[in-house]
């Protein structure tokens, strides 16, 4: 029976260490593929910055993708979900940043850019994540005035998220690295992402495997048949998982593909 196996990048198919996806977690991949299941990526990032994958991509591994932690889903060309952020709380969540010289990430459907970035932006996103992808400095304004945004970005701790979070009525927070936070639609996040990809291809929840280390992966651990996180996971990312795994260095994908898929799949 085909299985859905939904995986997140950075710190789960990518190492922080080598910035790379570990060689036997790339064969391992082709081997579950090879048996009939399908692959999916569901991550943060916006496709704009999805840099990191070039051994599954030139393999043709991956089946579809849920981004912007469930914000935008596509497969191929065709894009199955999409949902912006109300105008309304782009302009509240912009303004406290705009008001505190906090950085935010503004991500439009095809386009990205940062207001505000200070050096944090560089040694996160370009030094430490090894996002390639230009994020040109742009006016609050110019960013946001008559935009559809999908996904913000502010480098609020979470003394500021937390203080920000009752005036953004209609938004989703996901924190999976302690400088900053993705904040979504309402409503969106990794688990309605599984649920539009496995709609698309008429899979069943219940056969549907889910690999995550960060906060954001929460909501699609438990939600999937099996949630497995990593072994380099937070402690609150492994207690909503059914299985522990090793660390991504550790070769934790190729093992926990060889326990639950060509062992048992």
């Amino acid at each position: 029976m085909t299985k859905a196996l939904f995986f997140d990048i950075d710190g789960t198919l990518v190492s922080f260490r080598t910035h790379e996806i570990p060689a036997s977690a790339v064969e391992a991949l082709s081997a579950a593929k090879a048996k009939g299941h399908r692959i999916f990526i569901a991550t943060g990032r916006p496709r704009v910055i999805i840099n990191n994958l070039g051994p599954l991509q030139e393999r043709g591994l991956i089946d579809g993708y849920v981004t912007m932690n469930g914000a935008y889903c596509f497969v191929g060309d065709q894009v199955i979900y999409k949902s912006s952020i109300p105008a309304d709380d782009v302009r509240t969540l912009t303004d406290y940043c705009a008001q505190r010289s906090i950085p935010c990430i503004v991500v439009g459907e095809h386009t990205i850019c940062v207001c505000q970035p200070d050096e944090r932006v560089q040694q996160i996103f370009h030094e430490h994540l090894r996002v390639t992808t230009p994020l040109p400095d742009t006016p609050l304004h110019e960013a946001i005035d008559g935009k559809e945004i999908f996904q913000l970005t502010p480098f609020l701790d979470e003394t500021q998220e937390a203080e920000v979070v009752p005036s953004l009525t209609h938004c989703e927070m996901g924190r999976w690295h302690p400088a900053f936070v993705d904040v979504t639609a309402r409503g969106n996040t990794k688990q309605r992402g599984i649920d539009e990809i496995i709609r698309h291809f008429g899979i069943r929840l219940e056969d549907t495997i889910a690999f995550g280390d960060g906060g954001n992966d929460i909501s699609m651990l438990r939600h999937a048949g099996i949630g497995i996180a990593m072994g380099n996971a937070r402690d609150e990312v492994k207690a909503a998982a059914n299985y522990i795994t090793d660390t991504v260095d550790e070769d934790g994908i190729a093992k926990a593909i060889q326990k639950w898929i060509m062992e048992n799949g």
